[in-house]
């Protein structure tokens, strides 16, 4: 790899036993160095054996000679665990690698060569320190305890899990050069390095830098929530700012050579200069969109217009006006034919339109990453990551998410950005006393702030209990809600604080957890937080099993910053797979589709959507738009506590309010989110879709004679001066709903209507089993070949390779989708009857089933499905043989519809149920 000039010259513990010896000559077989020009890195690494009585054996010191070679870079990797192996191997005791001391400097080799360099040295102040409980830390060498406020010590009020210092004459030479004033120092294009005037300012650093540079005494320290990872890590900084350096170096030379003078940096760039030399994005309005859903009200006016001829031509052949009354139902046939038309139009759209606008910016729609904001002009935005959980393992899914956070953190905090973890744990209450020390250790450990409720109790059994209610039926909104009220309580007292001259950080944090602890006393203790939990200018919402790109925060905060206008980005999402099932396969598969749908519909000008995750919020929208007092307990909140989709619910009152939102699909499949893991998840996500979709249009029956049928929202976002042409894509989307509910009703009425008065029913009535075969035509034919097609446009595919990807997983969701019909119709009768109804959160992790417990587990869920089933597969076979036989239905055009929603819905929890088909015992 020719990344830098650089050599290796390492210190490896030699061992006081002579029948040891072969131990350190092995290892320095293993080693495959090579040497370069400018760069020398040295690492000192003494291994500790766990035994205390064996301590530091010795030192075995290598002198390397320096050949002028191409740069190269060796990694410590394949080393060290070779070597820990032998040493355990011989010894049998577990070997814990304490790095003392790693060092790195710049050489301008103008001595003649052939030029030795000696490896050699230890300073008592460097060393290494590793956590090995929550309070307990051990340290090599072990003299590093006893210096007060020294490594040891600030590391462990750090509370991080590994640290090691990196030392040379170099880094000594930087620092002693280094202004007093200076807090920070580049290491790489964009990313600056903090510079901390002495050991003790360490505990109040920029954690998530994961390193500093300390004045005093002169040194790097770089640490890691992960031992093993801690020296990678160290190599990389040492990566960055040899490129950076290397890169330096070179633009000079080719200036030089060009005779261009080089000008000098000002330390301050003036406000003038700045609005000079940065020019606002223009960003267009697509009205692609506009033309399709244009055509599709024309189509579907057009189909509407024949049947309404075909009415006319009866009426005058027979007289008879009672026909008439079927144009009553005009609007619902345009509402639930719309999405169909739309589909055939885009479709269109995808095989023979523009798709340069999928890698463009416009008014919705972010195709390209943004320019990004000037350090130059003061310190960024500061970003709070809220990431609401419940009781998702705490090793499997919690903590690789946070891990993924913090090296977006990490980026963000050395571009010159702040952020903070914001987690509400709606678990924590509900856990084992055992299983919450270790969240709340967890957080501790990796700085998040959190909250935790307590658990529903609407009626306590104990009298002196205070009752508590979670309200909503899907808890996630009243999760959030609780959490923010908590951070809104602190900013409250904080506000009441009075703040003299020599106020600084310290004591900033010392009211804040005066304020909180004031917060929670006044709950009576019932409310758990710890940490951090103020909410910065911009929130990025994400959920327990997301990834995040490990730079993605300066890009979403220049965007916001340059567009005041808009409240939410929500950006595009892959797929983070945690099983090898076929079905997490296929919704895959599907959340792919649906992505791919929405990026081009969206850069066509389309309304973009809010998911409820992976979306960054302007808080101060929020506040303005989407603030409200509940009735309930009289607190402001702002995620809608009575409504399912609570983030369908926050875009309408958001969009309503004159706020824009903006989907963003620079970032790729960089966002990374978990698909159902089940067939069950997979229905549960349709039925409180379905449910959230009716309460956000109408009330109850119960109180449409005095509210009527629409609700408050509703008809405010009807009369919103959103543009139609995106209402109607809202809409089309929301009717899909009742289409696939209404499927299996009007099925079972077209298999009477078609096979008792067949031919004798006005030519108006479309039979189902032609509805059937022009949604098998649309959809898993022409728009699977479309999909294919538009995908090989945009270079994401071969075409051959996404119509077998498109074609493999048809079959599953044509049984899904075939299969759903009475599940989701069961969700909207009960919002439509108040029948209660909950759901509970999607499960992250595998559930290990075999076939003996996967069966009274199906016939439990889907009792009602089966009888479903059952008693269609009776009504069919009655029909056929036991009618009287002038009542009797034998056309296949009646059976065919029929009995394939019922084959799809017998099938769904069988042929979809992985723990089914694989027939283990």
């Amino acid at each position: 790899m020719d990344l830098f000039a650089g050599s290796w010259a390492y210190l490896i513990s030699m061992f006081g036993w002579g029948k040891d010896n072969h131990l350190y000559l092995e290892a320095l077989d293993s080693l495959k160095l090579t040497f370069g020009l400018r760069i020398l890195l040295d690492l000192l690494c003494p291994f500790t054996l766990s035994d205390p009585q064996h301590g530091v054996l010795g030192r075995l010191a290598l002198t390397l000679r320096i050949s002028k070679r191409r740069p190269m870079c060796f990694s410590l990797d394949p080393v060290l665990p070779k070597l820990l192996s032998m040493v355990q191997e011989d010894h049998g005791t577990p070997v814990v690698p304490q790095v003392s001391a790693m060092a790195f400097f710049i050489l301008d080799l103008k001595l003649p060569l052939p030029h030795q360099v000696y490896a050699s040295g230890f300073d008592p102040e460097e060393g290494a320190v590793l956590k090995k409980g929550r309070g307990d830390y051990i340290c090599a060498p072990a003299s590093l305890e006893t210096i007060p406020n020294g490594f040891f010590e600030m590391v462990r009020q750090l509370n991080v899990s590994c640290a090691i210092t990196v030392n040379s004459p170099v880094v000594q030479s930087i620092m002693l050069r280094v202004p007093d004033h200076l807090q920070s120092l580049p290491v790489s294009d964009g990313l600056k390095l903090q510079v901390l005037p002495s050991m003790r300012h360490l505990p109040s650093c920029h954690k998530h830098h994961f390193a500093a540079f300390v004045k005093d005494p002169p040194m790097l320290v770089v640490w890691d929530d992960d031992p093993q990872k801690v020296l990678s890590r160290a190599e990389n900084i040492e990566q960055m700012i040899v490129r950076y350096v290397w890169h330096m170096a070179e633009e000079l030379e080719q200036r030089a050579e060009k005779g261009h003078a080089l000008e000098s940096i000002p330390e301050e760039i003036s406000l003038a200069d700045l609005e000079n030399g940065v020019v606002a994005e223009v960003r267009p309005l697509k009205l692609s969109s506009c033309i399709i859903v244009s055509l599709a009200l024309c189509l579907s006016i057009s189909c509407l217009g024949l049947g309404w001829r075909a009415l006319a031509l009866q009426t005058t052949v027979d007289g008879s006006y009672l026909r008439m009354c079927l144009i009553i139902v005009a609007p619902l046939t345009i509402a639930v034919s719309l999405f169909f038309f739309l589909i055939i139009v885009a479709d269109i759209f995808e095989l023979v339109g523009p798709v340069g606008c999928v890698v463009e910016n416009s008014q919705n729609y972010s195709g390209k990453a943004p320019r990004r904001l000037d350090r130059a002009q003061g310190a960024f935005p500061h970003v709070t990551i809220q990431m609401p959980v419940y009781k998702e393992g705490l090793n499997p899914v919690i903590k690789p998410t946070v891990l993924s956070v913090k090296t977006a953190i990490s980026t963000y905090e050395m571009q010159g950005g702040s952020a903070n973890i914001f987690v509400n744990d709606d678990g924590m209450q509900l856990l084992s006393e055992d299983e919450a020390q270790m969240r709340r250790e967890f957080y501790d450990e990796h700085n998040i702030g959190w909250t935790a409720r307590p658990k529903h109790d609407p009626k306590p059994k104990d009298s002196t209990a205070r009752a508590f209610v979670r309200r909503g039926r899907f808890k996630k909104a009243s999760n959030m809600n609780y959490g923010l009220r908590i951070s809104n309580l602190i900013e409250d007292k904080l506000l009441t604080v009075e703040r003299h001259e020599k106020w600084n950080q310290d004591a900033e944090l010392e009211a804040y957890r005066r304020c909180m602890d004031e917060v929670i006393e006044e709950d009576e203790g019932r409310t758990m937080a710890g940490g951090n939990v103020r909410i910065g200018e911009y929130i990025l919402l994400i959920d327990s099993d997301t990834r995040v790109p490990s730079d993605c925060l300066l890009d979403a905060v220049s965007e916001m910053e340059a567009s005041p206008q808009v409240a939410i980005i929500q950006y595009t999402s892959g797929v983070m797979n945690v099983s090898d099932s076929f079905f997490e396969k296929g919704v895959t598969w599907f959340t792919n589709l649906i992505y791919t749908s929405i990026t081009f519909a969206v850069a066509m000008g389309d309304i973009p959507p809010f998911v409820g995750h992976n979306a960054i919020m302007r808080w101060s929208a929020l506040q303005d738009a989407a603030s409200y007092i509940c009735e309930h307990d009289k607190c402001e909140k702002f995620w809608s506590e009575s409504h399912v989709s609570e983030d369908f619910d926050m875009a309408l009152r958001l969009q309503t309010s004159g706020y824009q939102l903006r989907f963003g699909a620079y970032t790729g499949d960089g966002f990374k989110e978990g698909v159902s893991l089940t067939v069950y998840d997979e229905l549960m996500r349709w039925e409180k879709y379905a449910y959230g979709v009716n309460e956000l249009l109408f009330h109850p029956f119960r109180k449409w004679p005095y509210k009527g049928p629409f609700t408050p929202l509703f008809r405010q976002f009807a009369w919103s001066k959103i543009p139609f042409f995106k209402k109607c894509t809202i809409m089309a989307y929301v009717t899909t709903y009742y289409a696939i509910g209404l499927s299996w009703p009007l099925t079972l009425l077209n298999y009477f209507l078609t096979g008792w008065f067949f031919g004798h029913y006005d030519k108006y009535y479309i039979d189902s089993f032609a509805v059937y075969f022009a949604i098998i035509v649309v959809f898993p034919v022409a728009s699977n070949v479309c999909l294919a097609v538009l995908r090989y446009r945009l270079g994401q595919q071969g075409l051959i390779q996404a119509l077998i990807s498109n074609f493999k997983w048809a079959p599953l969701f044509t049984i899904f989708l075939g299969g759903i019909s009475l599940h989701v119709s069961k969700a909207l009768l009960c919002h439509f009857f108040e029948i209660n109804i909950q759901w509970g959160a999607t499960s992250k992790e595998v559930e290990r089933c075999n076939f003996l417990e996967e069966v009274p587990k199906i016939l439990k869920s889907f009792c009602g499905t089966f009888l479903f089933c059952f008693l269609m597969t009776v009504l069919m076979v009655c029909g056929m043989y036991v009618f009287p036989r002038v009542w009797r239905i034998d056309e296949f055009a009646s059976i065919y519809p029929l009995a394939s929603v019922t084959v799809c819905h017998f099938l769904l929890p069988v042929l979809l149920n992985p723990a089914l088909m694989k027939f283990s015992f």
